[in-house]
Order: structure tokens, then sequence, then C-alpha cells
């Protein structure tokens, strides 16, 4: 996939630069609500430093910034073994250089996102609600899905500009509000002291409306051409397309609401969670204010695959269903493992609740409970950090724990 790196890396440097102008015009505009048009060089340096502030910021941890919006928790092994075998497994597929993170977001929702600024810095993310509805093969083509975001850097790109685009948007919300206190009546001034303060005002109103919904624009049209991409990589290295096929069937079908609503972070996930249910299948890729491409046209790519799993396989799909072409060239499949070898299943159940009770606990170890179970009675006890040690013999039966 190294045309989509390259072209990435291109497209990152065109939305960097276009937030940039973006930042400086809704600055420029601040700047001639409260100071005319020798205003407008200041607000264009404040804008442009506060660019380059969060430039920096998202080159530094931009990855972790989205985690914590999240509120992802950070889990190892030991906390949920299914989870992290496949996380590897698709790693190996996709000869990363280094495993990413791999985190559990506490919503009965199922979604799942990847971040990070480059493969050696990136990290996985799952939903309670994932966990506790897909089975092996499914929650591997979302993860295998999310690795070819890391693989095809698109996770460097999507933190890059959603961090600017909450910069476009703040500035903008500053000036829409600073318009009732205040600002108009200063432009009424200017505009007794020259005619052109009531062009200049004007400009300055477009400008604070317009600039964040080009930026949404902007941020939604990278995020759906890349979900398509993503698809074929997970075609690719799970070797199973019908996989992830399911996976989007089950998780666009729910109707349970996400509790991240936010639309700054909605392009990262595998399925938008502004639009829950059903009518998401339908309706997403209808728009250009659509953060993703359809999930039914998505099904359909990867049922057309004909047998195949490689992304020529995919791209040939793409085609067939939608009369488009994603790449003007296919990319070679050869120098990476068809799929892990010997990883495993390491535990696997394929039932409902144990996949969801597997999630809870996996949280519950993660921030330091202990969860031991009793030989005599059966009993499941979780004990918080405080007790972790302390409790030595059931609550029901008083038999020893863990025996």
């Amino acid at each position: 996939m190294w045309e989509q790196i390259r072209s990435n890396r291109i497209r990152s440097a065109f939305v960097v630069t276009g937030m940039a102008l973006l930042l400086g015009a809704v600055g420029a505009s601040l700047g001639a609500m409260f100071g005319g048009v020798g205003g407008m060089a200041i607000g264009v340096g404040v804008a442009l430093v506060l660019w380059l502030i969060l430039w920096t910021t998202t080159v530094a941890n931009g990855d972790d910034v989205f985690l914590r919006m999240s509120k992802a928790q950070q889990i190892e092994s030991k906390d949920h073994p299914v989870l992290w075998n496949v996380v590897e497994e698709m790693s190996i597929a996709a000869a990363l250089p280094k495993m990413p993170r791999v985190y559990v977001v506490e919503d009965p929702a199922p979604n799942a996102f990847a971040t990070g600024r480059n493969p050696d810095k990136a990290a996985v993310a799952v939903t309670t609600g994932l966990l506790g509805m897909l089975d092996r093969d499914e929650l591997q083509g979302v993860v295998a899905h999310e690795i070819g975001h890391i693989k095809n850097r698109d996770v460097a790109l999507i933190v890059t500009a959603g961090v600017m685009v909450g910069a476009v948007a703040l500035l903008g919300d500053v000036g829409r509000r600073a318009l009732f206190y205040g600002g108009m009546s200063r432009s009424r001034s200017s505009n007794r002291n020259g005619g052109g303060g009531a062009i200049i005002a004007v400009v300055s109103i477009l400008v604070l409306i317009l600039a964040p919904i080009f930026a949404q624009l902007m941020y939604f049209a990278l995020s759906r051409r890349r979900e398509f991409l993503a698809d074929a990589s997970g075609a690719r290295f799970s070797r199973y397309p019908e996989g992830l096929a399911r996976a989007l069937e089950k998780i666009s079908g729910q109707r349970v609401p996400q509790r991240d609503q936010s639309r700054v972070t909605a392009p990262m996930y595998i399925v938008s969670p502004v639009h829950p249910g059903a009518m998401a299948a339908r309706g997403q890729g209808s728009s250009m204010f659509s953060t993703h491409p359809s999930v039914e046209q998505r099904v359909r790519v990867l049922r057309s695959m004909a047998g195949g799993a490689g992304v020529a396989d995919y791209l040939r799909a793409y085609s067939q269903v939608t009369g488009r072409q994603l790449l003007h060239s296919v990319p070679e499949d050869a120098g990476l493992a068809a799929r892990a070898a010997a990883v495993g299943a390491a535990g696997f159940v394929d039932a409902p609740r144990a996949r969801a009770r597997a999630a809870s606990d996996a949280l519950l170890t993660s921030g330091g409970w202990q969860i031991l179970d009793c030989g005599n009675c059966g009993a499941r006890v979780k004990l918080p950090p405080p007790l972790a040690g302390v409790v030595r013999r059931c609550p029901r039966c008083e038999a020893p724990l863990g025996g």
C-alpha cells in the first residue's frame, strides 16, 4: 500500500496548509471586528501562533488527546487475552514494526478506532459493546480494518485534521459569541468613521460562519475515502472479508447511542457514532456532510470479492459495485504475511454472555481490581484495589479463594 501511504502524506500537507489558511482567515476576521483593518494583522498572528501550538501538540501526543476524549483505558494481555491475541495476530499479518497499544472503552455501543502518529506509536481501541457482540472472526475483521488505518498512515492524517478542525471551530465560536458582546457595536462605530467598516463587518461574519463548515467538509471527505482503503487492508490481513462484512452489519444495525457523539472524533470510528442504527447503514455516505461511506455499500464490496482477499480483488469489487476506481493502479501484495500463522485463539468462548463478561473484567483488571473464582461454590469475587490481596476467603461459603 505504498502508494496510499505516499498519497496520505501529500494530503496531510494539504490539510495542514488548508487549516492554517482557515485559521488565518478566522483570526483576521476577529481582528477586524475589534480593531478594524489595523487589527487584521494582529488577528492573523494570534491565529497562526495558535495553529503552531496545536500542530506541535498533535505531533507530540495527538493520539493521547483522542484516547482521553474517548475515555479509553489501556489493557494488557492478561486483561483480555482474546482481544490482545487478535491485535497481535493482525499486527504480524500487516508486518507492523511494533504491536499497537490496546485500549477498551466502556460503552455499550459497538465501535472501534485506531489512532497514533505512525506505526511505531499507534493504538487500537474497541468498546465493551463490540467485544460482547462479535465472534472472533468478526472481531478479527474489525481489528484488521483498524490495523489497516495504521499501516496506511490514515491515523496520522485524521489526528492532524481533527485537531485543526477543533481549532477552527473554537476560534469561529469565539468570534460568533463576540458578536453578541460588543463586536457589532464596534463595527458600527467603525462604520461612522469610514465607509469600509460595513464591508469588513459583513466579510468577517461570513468567514466566522463558513470557515468551520469548510473545515468539517475537508475532514469528512478525507474520512470517507480512507474507510474503503481500510476495508481493503482489513480483508487482506484477515484473509476473510466475510468476517468484516458481518461485523459492519452488526455494528450499524445497533440502535444503542454511543456516548462519544463528537463530530471531531466521529471520523475515527469504523462506523459513525453520530448516526446509530439501521438508518446509518442506509444513509451514511449520501451527502458531503457524511463522515463515513454507506455501510451497505461497504458490505456489498466486501461480498463481491469473488473468493479473493487481496487488494486487487477488493479494487475490482469496488469498481464493480460503485462504477468508480479507488486507486489508479493496484498496489503489490507481495512482502506481507498472508496471515499470522500460529498465534491461536487464546481461550476464546463464542458465547455473547461470556464475551460481555470478559470485556467488563478487562476494564476492571486493567484498573487494579482482582477477580477470583471460588473453587467450592463457583462464586466470582471482584475486589477493588484496596481489597486486592486482603480478602482470601469466599464471602459466600468461606472457602479459600482461587483454589
